[in-house]
């Protein structure tokens, strides 16, 4: 495993993330927690030190989950970051999600008891909250800073304008500035790289994308989108751009080029996004230990500016996605 700077925070994290997401009983393809302890143990066997939860995650059985087996090893070895925006409770209250100060503090409070820590490495809004100002929410991070119970602060996906405004207003007041952006980015969803990546760049901040294999869409031939239960809970859930926009000659290309190399179809995906030098670490989530040393093997694959050049060469604008 090979280790890279997070953005201008100093720390080194591997090449790949782990995403919790999908340890707890949220939905049916998710793991239970002897299951997700064997991934977890896994991974950091395979030299991944860099772990990505949030508070909503099966309403907060994620964070346990991961907590309970870093209990296990040095703390200090290892990189964890979570989230807040969404509630993380099935009934919640009017004050559970949102970026209020007093939902920031009383949810940065209960994931720091789910994982059993004092710290987190990085904690990062979710979402962007249109209900509260944003300097409101960069005072109340700023805070957490300050007390210790946080290290560095990120922003998920949103617009430009609003992350660039949200930079500008912590250099105006002197505020704790976001260190990193957990956008969606992937061979099928490329929209980030017209205003977001630049600024990422210009900025000095690391990008971690999530869903790299556009929530399964890259792992397997498009026929076969529904071939899994998450594949099949995915689709009738979310209306995804994946398919539009050049992406079903692009899964195949995909596909094409994988069976050239020996390799799989994630694992051609994964190595694409591991080629852009704007990408720090992209958030591998996985259900199964051979998914995520499949995961580990494509950080191994060289692709050729030709080969990206072929991969890249189908896409066409697609609509904003995964900002709601």
């Amino acid at each position: 495993m090979e280790y890279t700077t997070l953005g201008r925070t100093g720390i080194e994290v591997s090449e790949l993330c782990l995403g919790c997401m999908s340890f707890g009983s949220g939905s049916e393809w998710m793991l239970g927690e002897d299951e997700s302890r064997e991934v977890i143990e896994r991974a950091i066997d395979l030299g991944i030190n860099f772990f990505d939860t949030a508070n909503t995650y099966s309403n907060g059985e994620s964070e346990e989950i991961l907590g309970d087996v870093l209990d296990d090893y040095e703390r200090d070895e290892q990189v964890v970051a979570s989230k807040v925006f969404f509630p993380a409770e099935e009934d919640p209250h009017p004050n559970a999600g949102g970026l209020s100060r007093k939902t920031i503090e009383q949810e940065l409070a209960n994931s720091l008891d789910r994982l059993g820590m004092d710290t987190l490495d990085l904690y990062q809004i979710h979402r962007w909250d249109p209900g509260t100002p944003i300097e409101t929410t960069l005072r109340a991070l700023d805070d957490a800073v300050r007390r210790g119970q946080v290290r560095h602060v990120g922003a998920s996906s949103m617009w430009a304008h609003q992350f660039a405004e949200a930079l500008r207003v912590s250099e105006r007041e002197g505020l704790e500035s976001f260190a990193t952006m957990q956008n969606l980015y992937n061979l099928a969803y490329r929209e980030e790289e017209r205003e977001m990546l630049p600024l990422c760049e210009t900025e000095g901040i690391g990008v971690i994308p999530w869903s790299p294999m556009a929530g399964g869409q890259l792992t397997r031939p498009h026929e076969e989108s529904r071939a899994t239960t998450r594949g099949e809970e995915e689709a009738d859930t979310f209306d995804t751009p994946y398919f539009e926009g050049g992406g079903i000659e692009i899964n195949e290309r995909v596909e094409e080029l994988a069976a050239e190399k020996d390799v799989k179809m994630a694992q051609i995906a994964l190595a694409w996004l591991l080629h852009k030098e704007v990408v720090t670490a992209p958030i591998v989530g996985t259900t199964s230990v051979e998914h995520l040393e499949d995961a580990v093997e494509a950080t191994e694959i060289d692709l050729s500016d030709s080969d990206i050049e072929y991969l890249e060469e189908p896409y066409e604008p697609v609509r904003v996605f995964g900002h709601e």
